[in-house]
Parts: structure tokens; sequence; C-alpha cells
């Protein structure tokens, strides 16, 4: 099982969150309104093998959104931080 150490609450299972997708991708701005960059950000995913940032949110719990950084090939968790103070 996944444990992801909430800075709040301390180690719980992944249960209690709530993935919210991949946090390395950019929104486009207000002034880049075509139809090829919003078709790029909905539907063009990288699947990276190795470090990957990810929003969870801590749906049972602080109810906090974080950004996690994950191995993608063992799952090890290098990092969690509130993703408010990220910038994010």
């Amino acid at each position: 099982m996944l444990r992801i150490n909430c800075p709040c609450c301390g180690p719980r299972d992944h249960d209690e969150f709530r993935y919210g997708g991949d946090a390395s991708v950019v929104r486009p701005t207000q002034e880049d309104l075509s139809s090829e960059a919003w078709y790029r950000y909905v539907f063009i995913r990288n699947n990276p093998a190795g470090l990957h940032r990810e929003y969870w949110q801590h749906a049972l719990g602080c109810r906090h959104w974080l950004i996690v950084e994950r191995n993608t090939r063992n799952h090890i968790i290098h990092s969690v931080d509130f993703a408010k103070e990220v910038g994010a």
C-alpha cells in the first residue's frame, strides 16, 4: 500500500487521498486561446518512468492539496509539499 506523509496529519494510507493529476502540466494563458494549445493541455500527456510530480488531496483528512513527488517505477515517495507553498 502507498503511504503518503501528509505535512499536517502524518503518514496515511493512500485510500485517504484523491489523485488530482499531473502537477507538471501548465495551463495555457489567457493570451493563448488557440485550440491547439488547449488540445495539448487536455489530451496530450507524458507517461514518465521515474520521478514525477502529482497533485493529491487529503480528502479524508485535512483536505489540503499536496504535490507529491513519486517514483513511478517503484512508487517510492521522495517529497510531499503543500501545493499552495510550491506556487501551484
